[in-house]
């Protein structure tokens, strides 16, 4: 089943955060439908910073190809802002398409751009985004592949300017819509009324965000067809590695932590060493006894 078949379903697709091959891995062995390719993760997790636009297309597209590599799970990618103007949003496109991701998320804000519950943030012009989305749909290899339209105005010019920058991307082509942090039940319940039933509508869930927080079911209720927790991984293994690291230097010994942990042989099976050397074996001319 495509993603776009998925997406049409009656049930919510719940797509978790990963930012590389292993937490992609477990994703979908943990039994997730589909990922969400996060660029904060990668943010925090590879310089250690903010999601400040620091991380740039390059970058994701390896990581969109080490996923590949290891997981059958349609990719969803934050593509950022496409990562420049028009002609940027075409090449990250075919990029990010021929790297293996199923869908791209693009959003109206200024370079460099920030986190969509962050403050400070700033917008290119309706028209031009609208311009932006036109463009990703031309530039795709297959239709199969979807383009995502979001809008961060609320936190910028406000709730109706956002609906009305929503309403433009959509006569632009986008496949699927995400408003971004609205910020009371109010607003959520607007944002179904005005495009449930038209285009299936993308939600975020951020622990300590802007946007209250409603589970996969609740939001399915709703009238929302896909919802994303893009950080979470990243917030539950800096809270694990804090723990860690200060017992190991406390202790002098991982003991105490075994069984918060893998030991050698669980991880090894977690991402199938054994299988791999089988392999390894077999294509050097090894055969078993």
């Amino acid at each position: 089943m495509s993603l776009k078949q998925r997406l049409g379903q009656a049930e919510i697709l719940l797509a978790p955060g990963v930012y590389d091959a292993l937490t992609g891995l477990i994703a979908e062995q943990s039994g997730a439908e589909a990922v969400y390719l996060s660029g904060a993760s990668i943010a925090y997790t590879r310089f250690g910073r903010p999601d400040i636009g620091l991380v740039s297309m390059s970058e994701v597209a390896d990581t969109i190809a080490a996923l590949r590599d290891r997981i059958s799970l349609p990719i969803i990618v934050d593509a950022d802002n496409g990562f420049g103007n028009a002609l940027n949003v075409q090449r990250t496109v075919r990029v990010f398409e021929r790297m293996g991701a199923n869908a791209l998320q693009l959003e109206d804000q200024t370079m460099p751009k920030r986190c969509g519950h962050l403050d400070g943030k700033s917008l290119i012009s309706k028209g031009e985004m609208a311009g932006k989305i036109r463009a990703a749909c031309d530039a795709r290899q297959s239709d199969e592949t979807l383009v995502i339209g979001r809008t961060d105005a609320i936190a910028v010019e406000g709730f109706d300017a956002a609906m009305d920058r929503a309403e433009a991307y959509v006569e632009a082509g986008a496949d699927m819509l995400f408003i971004e942090a609205p910020q009371s039940m109010d607003e959520i319940h607007q944002i179904v009324k005005r495009f449930g039933g038209r285009v299936p509508l993308m939600a975020n869930m951020v622990e300590g965000g802007k946007t209250p927080i409603i589970n996969a079911a609740g939001l399915q209720e709703l009238g929302f067809s896909f919802v994303i927790f893009p950080g979470g991984i990243v917030r539950a293994i800096a809270a694990t590695a804090r723990d860690y690291y200060a017992n190991l230097a406390a202790s002098g010994s991982n003991e105490a932590f075994r069984n918060r942990m893998f030991d050698f042989a669980g991880l090894n099976g977690v991402i199938g060493t054994d299988d791999l050397l089988a392999s390894g074996k077999r294509y050097d001319g090894d055969t078993e006894k």
